[in-house]
């Protein structure tokens, strides 16, 4: 309950954090028993797991919605976003529905990456000549495609800034 009342937590991260914490108590312990105890306990995590999704304190579809919108507003590209809920043990499901393909959120989600790395429209001195290139290049290792990185760069540094704050207005 403590692993839960400081993380959010899937199934799949919750029974990981789980069998750590049985693991490291089986590194500590020091009877004989200890192997049989612990792998007791291995055995009853799924158990466990179900009884906490059962009583709603573990809810996939509910972090999935969380983490997904977070990593948004942050600047994480959808391809990224989705790549995390997967490692996070979301099913492939969960993730369509969390993060639907939406081009103006994607387009949004790169100007704030830019904003947040000081590209683009947002660079503080005058860009040299391969800046363009650079920032394509570190726009596609974020996740974002082609055509959303493109618009993102052309956009002059007010229009970036409007939407910005439209984004924050939720508009």
């Amino acid at each position: 309950m403590r692993y839960l009342a400081t993380y959010g937590a899937t199934r799949a991260t919750l029974a990981r954090a789980l069998n750590r914490i049985i693991d490291r108590w089986l590194r500590g312990a020091a009877t004989a028993q200890a192997p049989a105890i612990a792998a007791a306990a291995k055995r009853a995590v799924p158990e466990v797991v179900a009884k906490l999704v059962a009583a709603g304190a573990v809810d996939d579809a509910a972090f999935a919605q969380s983490r997904a919108k977070k990593l948004t507003r942050t600047g994480h590209s959808r391809t990224a976003t989705a790549a995390h809920l997967a490692a996070r043990g979301v099913s492939a499901d969960l993730v369509q529905t969390a993060v639907p393909p939406n081009e103006d959120s994607e387009l949004t989600a790169a100007i704030i990456y830019l904003r947040r790395r000081r590209l683009g429209p947002f660079r503080i001195a005058a860009p040299p000549p391969e800046a363009k290139h650079k920032d394509l290049g570190a726009l596609a290792r974020a996740g974002f495609a082609g055509p959303i990185a493109r618009r993102a760069l052309a956009l002059a540094p007010e229009e970036a800034e409007a939407a910005l704050l439209k984004a924050r207005r939720g508009e």
